[in-house]
């Protein structure tokens, strides 16, 4: 084992500094609703009382008699004082019943990678060639994605891969996962305050490395949590777990009163690295890189002031019956049993399918009624009068304040901002975690999350929406309401922002190489080149394709058939080609939210 993975079994916990120290495990018996209103309308009572008494002494006689007929005259005089009491009493117990359901979101962090796991385009791939498992094909074809699908030359590659050559095993694998879920978890109870202790339910997922003991054993291991620890590890289930590992805490705290759940979301790139030659296949190795988050949730009513965010909504859906929507993102061997996973071409239509069916549910929870009743107001003229009129959209940038959008590829978050409507400033947090540190799987949601709280800043009352994708199909989502205003600016992975130089990088980059159809490039509205390619066949007759754009864009393959008397037919036929991929794909993904 190597001495960095020694250190991060062996290590003990280190002291929690905190930014304020946490409220006692049991809290004060005044923040309990009923105590709390029931202490307030007491000390209310008395004060009239005493009020009362010193008032007689300066009543004359005229006025003591008509203040004693008052107070003799009515039972229902003396009856105020009694269903004033009852009612703060059974508010104080309506108040602390909903408060058994709510769940805060404490705090959360985002792993820092140390800088010497830093790898440039050239560096990607060179560290792929001195594997020597690469054809020239292979190599050429990852080098050009790398350069056009939304990271830059600073993201980072796990130490196994980061080798010279890459070491590939279970050893790097742990290596990897151990060295991100105890970097996360550690900073998260720092900024907390908590202690391993503590934390009553642990939820782990990670998609592609499942050894045993499980993620989830090596964490209660490391900071040697409590025996009776609720533990779970979720597999398998792509880059939306993290919402579902959420929603599993959720309904765990809504069971369990009194209780802390820490989350960690992760992925593992060492073990899943594709060495073949399906071009399918090896697109994730130039997308996935080093990342992984901690959640602390709770349900304590004392934890209030202090947290963050309150959760408002989980809505999952999931396409597995479809046998489509099932095989579009699927784990196999290739023709020379090279274990990756293959992103299909039915990938794009299944992700929009998903996406609709998600805001369908979504939309009345969270939508104002104006939106809705546009909506209804635009089915029913083309449902029952029969009118052709485009289906209404509605605008879901009137529900939410601030999106984290999956972070897939440039051209996953060009087609859902395009579809929203969003602006710059909505679509910049997912840009910008997909530039500086690549597709981290279930992860991207959190750092586009402190992305927003570090250099856009959530005022209370605002809502913050993320939106994942992951296998089997599924769409999932989950909301939140600011409880106070947040400016976190000690999130580590954001610090490189406060360099003026950095600020408009990523942006610049987007607006260079986004698709011509993407309103967020310089170039929208303007026709793409299209480059000519002449071939010809025995028949006398040269074609022409032409490929416009780079891989993971619509391509215009134009056709020019000529014949050998050297004219030019005036027809010219157009198709596109649309490649199936994380980034492939049309540039915008349709969808037509319905929502009753």
């Amino acid at each position: 084992m190597t001495t960095q993975a020694t250190e991060l079994k062996g290590a003990t916990p280190t002291a929690r500094t905190g930014r304020g120290k946490r409220a006692p495990a049991k809290g004060s018996l005044l923040s309990l609703p009923v105590l709390m209103h029931a202490t307030l309308f007491g000390l209310l009572c008395t004060a009239i009382y005493f009020a009362g008494n010193v008032a007689k002494r300066f009543l004359d006689d005229r006025s003591m008699k008509t203040y004693e007929e008052l107070s003799s005259r009515t039972i229902e005089l003396k009856l105020i004082p009694a269903v004033l009491a009852a009612l703060a009493v059974l508010h104080g117990i309506w108040q602390w019943a909903r408060s058994r359901k709510r769940v805060f979101l404490l705090d959360f962090a985002c792993y820092k990678p140390p800088d010497d796991l830093k790898v440039s385009y050239e560096g990607f791939i060179t560290g792929l060639a001195n594997a020597k498992l690469y054809t020239p094909e292979s190599l050429d074809f990852q080098q050009r994605i790398s350069q056009r699908n939304g990271l830059s030359e600073e993201t980072y590659l796990s130490p196994g891969l980061k080798a010279v050559p890459p070491c590939v095993n279970m050893e790097t694998s742990r290596q990897e996962s151990a060295m991100v879920l105890a970097g996360a978890v550690q900073d998260a109870l720092d900024r907390t305050g908590l202690s391993p202790r503590d934390i009553d339910i642990l939820v782990v997922n990670c998609s592609l490395f499942c050894p045993t003991p499980s993620l989830s054993a090596m964490l209660v291991n490391r900071f040697k949590m409590r025996e009776d620890i609720l533990s779970f590890n979720l597999g398998g289930m792509g880059c939306s777990a993290g919402v579902i590992a959420i929603g599993l805490a959720q309904r765990l705290l809504k069971t369990e009163p009194e209780k802390y759940a820490l989350v960690v979301s992760t992925e593992n790139i060492t073990q899943n690295c594709y060495t073949g030659a399906d071009k399918s296949m090896l697109i994730p190795n130039t997308l996935f890189r080093v990342g992984g988050a901690a959640v602390i949730l709770t349900n304590r009513i004392t934890e209030r002031r202090r947290a963050k965010y309150e959760l408002q909504h989980v809505v999952r859906v999931h396409m597995g019956h479809i046998d489509m929507a099932y095989e579009c993102v699927f784990q196999r061997e290739d023709e020379k049993s090279n274990v990756g996973v293959e992103l299909n071409k039915d990938l794009v239509k299944v992700a929009s399918k998903a996406l609709e069916k998600n805001l369908t549910k979504l939309g009345p929870l969270v939508l104002p009624m104006s939106e809705q009743l546009q909506f209804a107001a635009n089915m029913l003229q083309r449902k029952v009068l029969g009118k052709r009129i485009a289906p209404y959209v509605p605008n879901f940038a009137k529900a939410f304040n601030h999106f984290c959008l999956h972070a897939g590829g440039r051209a996953v978050i060009e087609g859902l901002g395009g579809q929203l409507g969003l602006e710059r400033r909505a679509v910049e947090p997912s840009f910008n975690s997909l530039y500086w540190y690549g597709n981290t799987s279930s992860g991207s949601l959190w750092y586009a999350l402190s992305y927003i709280e570090s250099c856009q800043r959530v005022k209370k009352g605002e809502t913050v929406w993320q939106v994942g994708f992951g296998s089997g199909f599924k769409c999932n989502s989950v909301v939140w309401k600011a409880i106070r205003n947040i400016h976190d600016t000690e999130h580590a992975e954001w610090a490189h922002m406060s360099n003026p130089a950095n600020t408009e990088r990523c942006w610049n980059y987007i607006q260079e190489n986004a698709s011509y159809k993407s309103k967020y490039s310089s170039k929208f509205g303007q026709e793409p080149p299209a480059k000519v390619v002449p071939s010809e066949h025995t028949n006398g007759h040269a074609h022409t394709n032409g490929h416009a754009g780079s891989f993971g864009q619509p391509e215009k393959k134009i056709m020019i058939h000529a014949n050998t008397n050297g004219h030019a037919p005036a027809a010219m036929h157009m198709r596109t080609r649309a490649h199936g991929a994380t980034i492939g794909g049309p540039e915008t993904i349709p969808f037509k939210p319905v929502v009753h």
